[in-house]
């Protein structure tokens, strides 16, 4: 493999990498300033506009794609091309806790402005997930995409499995199934809005994956895989779903028009991510795998730089929302049912469009500040 090859083929995972996360950021300027028009989980298909449901659907592949990436990553960084290989779990155990860490100190305060409750949301997930992938490692890999499969393919059956608050197990069961608070008091409440038993599986799968992007692996071999397993995944969800066989708490239905339809078909759980759901992303982000090497582009670069160091990304786009909403809440007071909001689902693009080009030179900047740095703490951005 020569070096061009190598190139190309870290430049798709950090293409699809900043892809998902400029989605990321439409959804969370619709959660900033189309916070008045709030989606259910899984969203209620009469009550909720096709611009805003389509939109939403569009983060739901943040996400699971990202973790998958994250597990690849893992193994790429234990097997760097042409040198020994070496152990992942202190490099994914430290980064791990310290993605709890920025969690409920950093990025909690950017979403809320204060402290009363901690929402531990996908970072959590992404961290507690990488600690445990440290503690699995060490298992043969197969190992590690058999669990990870069964998880995956497994947790809708644990959805009957409920624990109260008081109970022995709703502390853990918070945590690994259901949403919930694990503390819930005027001083300090907790609340788990990413369980992380599903992720822990993507996480695996991705980990499982690895070997696809080995030195010595032909590339023709590569596209087979990433566009096979695609292929696979969408056409076992069209069966599945098609069906109401299993993989999804609530059934689609043929509703009153085709668009409607289409988005009960559509209509998948997220908290927990279910199967159907990480079949649709997962599925995709493969393919987008197999597009963004085989079919590279210059225009691709672009979102490379996001994708390149998504950790910054995902810090400075928080605070610029945050200071956004504050100073156009001062400016103009709410209009919006207490809410500063824009009027169409729209506007949200357009301000994501606009934040997205603000934020490209900053986040340029960074990336090549963080090639040339040799501080060991800097590769965690």
């Amino acid at each position: 493999m020569n070096i061009q090859q190598k190139a190309k083929r870290i430049l798709s995972i950090d293409v699809l990498r900043g892809l998902v996360i400029l989605l990321m950021l439409v959804d969370h300027v619709r959660e900033r300033f189309f916070y008045h028009h709030p989606v259910s989980d899984p969203m209620l298909i009469a009550d909720t506009d096709p611009y805003l449901f389509f939109t939403r659907l569009t983060a739901h592949f943040c996400a699971p794609i990202f973790v998958f990436l994250t597990g690849l990553s893992a193994w790429l960084y234990a097997h760097p091309p042409h040198k020994p290989e070496r152990s992942p779990s202190s490099f994914l155990f430290t980064r791990g806790i310290f993605l709890i860490f920025l969690e409920v100190t950093f990025i909690n305060f950017s979403w809320f402005g204060g402290f009363q409750t901690l929402y531990l949301q996908v970072i959590w997930a992404i961290g507690l997930s990488m600690v445990v992938l440290a503690g699995m490692v060490k298992l043969p890999r197969y190992a590690i995409g058999i669990i990870g499969a069964a998880i995956v393919v497994g947790h809708n059956l644990l959805s009957p499995v409920q624990f109260h608050p008081g109970e022995w197990g709703y502390p853990w069961w918070t945590i690994l199934h259901d949403r919930g608070y694990l503390i819930q008091s005027d001083a300090l409440s907790i609340r788990v809005s990413y369980p992380v038993l599903p992720w822990i599986g993507v996480i695996l799968l991705g980990y499982f994956a690895g070997p696809m992007y080995k030195a010595n692996l032909r590339p023709q071999v590569r596209y087979q895989w990433l566009l096979g397993t695609g292929i696979c995944s969408l056409l076992t969800l069209a069966v599945v779903r098609g069906l109401n066989l299993y993989g999804e708490t609530a059934a689609w239905s043929v509703r009153d028009s085709s668009i409607q339809t289409l988005m009960s078909f559509l209509n998948f759980t997220k908290y927990p991510p279910s199967l159907d759901f990480l079949l649709l992303t997962l599925g995709v982000g493969t393919i987008l795998l197999f597009v963004f090497e085989r079919y590279e582009r210059k225009w691709m670069r672009v979102l490379k730089t996001y994708g390149s160091v998504p950790m910054f990304f995902y810090l400075i786009h928080l605070y610029v929302l945050l200071a956004l909403y504050k100073i156009t809440e001062f400016l103009f007071q709410t209009n919006e049912g207490g809410y500063v909001g824009v009027d169409h689902v729209g506007m949200v693009w357009l301000i994501s469009i606009v934040l997205a080009i603000l934020l490209y030179w900053p986040t340029k900047a960074f990336g090549e500040y963080k090639r040339a740095s040799t501080m060991k703490w800097i590769k965690y951005f």
